[in-house]
């Protein structure tokens, strides 16, 4: 999302009015009409496809017409909602994650104030107060929140690690060790894509169990360029480095889901990745607790880094869609329609109300974390500015890739990074 709200900024003070939009019409039982409903996401994998078809049926079954634009990823998407923005046909639904820079949108007059449905369907109620904060602007709400995810879990294949005796790891020494006699067993010990941002996440986990969560927090909110040259980010970098050791050497070309499958279908003992992960082998017909297992990073067990993904509304001043936002808005916040989407993607509905039962052995983890006061923490995509973020990506991706680095260059650039706020 390198563009980002600063993008637009700019395309608002460039563009016209918001037209009036004539979206087609569908007329239910009944004859209530709802209006076609353009929905821009960027959830494309096979599973994202079909927790989104849990929203698509809902919409479909009170005679709407959904209307989808998917795109590749958040920095696509931003652009496109960017272009439709500064020519005055905004969609009337956009996925976004919710977190401090989203909150420009608001300032910005950019999407629709949806506190009126908030309060009439008791939000507040249900929803942990750190969240309401990241969806909130001046104490109005504008984000329904559709789930939270985790980006610091580790999947271990049950197999394997039930062949190999291994224990779930507990530190990173314990992850070397069981990475090696995964690698002496003839497995790939530790599954990876090609994506950057794969190695951060992983980066991310030790980044934390180094620092602890003052230092974590002080480093990846960004800004304070000598929190990267402090000793705790070269001993973080050393393990990153030992570790890279343990990875596919063939992953190029490998997709994040690649390297999922490759793990639940043992032929990798484990992968450090979000809980989007689950939804992929869920719906390859993996089960957890018999196919893999679930736990959080070592040094991460107390602490959730969630993103939450959630729908914003563009300012429209056709009636009629405003109307349909707000009943798509309700929708989003329905219990039985929440419970059925994270099923499915692998995430935590947002809603502490949902039954701990109703959930499996990693949601009931997840759930108590959001639940806690201080059990949450924002993933460093959520926290970092997005070019600050894409810079800090690239730099641990290159170190992990090329031995040929130096921790000490890699520190210095890392810190050069933080500077540039």
């Amino acid at each position: 999302m390198a563009l980002g709200c600063a993008a637009l900024a700019l395309a608002l003070a460039l563009a016209p009015p918001a037209r009036a939009q004539t979206p087609s019409a569908a007329t239910p039982k009944g004859g209530v009409v709802q209006p076609a409903v353009e929905v821009a996401h960027y959830w494309i994998s096979p599973s994202e496809r079909k927790a989104l078809d849990v929203y698509r049926d809902a919409w479909k079954g009170l005679g709407g017409k959904w209307v989808d634009m998917p795109n590749k990823n958040k920095l696509a998407q931003t652009g496109m909602a960017t272009d439709m923005i500064a020519n005055g046909y905004p969609p009337a639904v956009i996925q976004w994650n919710a977190n401090g820079e989203s909150m420009e949108l608001a300032l910005m007059g950019v999407i629709q104030d949806i506190d009126d449905i908030a309060v009439a369907d008791h939000w507040r109620d249900f929803l942990p107060q750190n969240l309401i904060n990241h969806i909130s602007y001046k104490g109005h709400i504008y984000f329904a929140p559709v789930n939270i995810h985790a980006e610091n879990w580790v999947w271990t294949n049950k197999k394997i690690f039930d062949q190999l005796k291994l224990p779930v790891p507990t530190s990173w020494d314990g992850v070397l060790s069981s990475a090696a006699k995964i690698k002496a067993a003839g497995y790939v010990p530790i599954a990876l894509g090609s994506g950057a941002w794969e190695i951060s996440l992983l980066f991310n986990d030790i980044v934390y169990s180094v620092y602890g969560p003052k230092g974590y927090t002080r480093l990846l909110t960004g800004g304070d360029s000598n929190a990267a040259m402090e000793p705790a980010m070269l001993k973080a970098l050393d393990v990153l480095r030992r570790l890279s050791a343990y990875v596919d050497p063939a992953r190029t070309g490998k997709t994040w889901v690649d390297a999922t499958l490759s793990m639940g279908r043992g032929r990798a003992g484990m992968q450090f990745m979000g809980d989007y992960a689950k939804g992929e082998l869920k719906e390859a017909g993996l089960v957890v607790d018999k196919d893999f297992r679930c736990s959080l990073a070592p040094g991460t067990e107390s602490i959730y880094f969630v993103v939450i993904d959630a729908f914003a509304f563009p300012v429209t001043n056709n009636e009629q869609v405003r109307r349909s936002q707000r009943l798509f808005a309700r929708q989003i916040m329905n219990v039985d329609n929440q419970l059925a989407f994270n099923r499915i993607k692998g995430s935590i509905p947002p809603r502490t109300d949902i039954q701990r039962n109703n959930l499996d052995t990693c949601g009931k983890v997840g759930l108590d974390l959001i639940s806690r006061q201080h059990g949450q923490v924002f993933a460093q995509s959520m926290l970092m500015p997005p070019q600050m973020s894409q810079g800090w990506i690239d730099i641990v991706a290159d170190y992990f890739n090329n031995p040929k680095i130096s921790p000490e260059k890699a520190q210095r650039q890392l810190a050069e990074v933080l500077a540039q706020k």
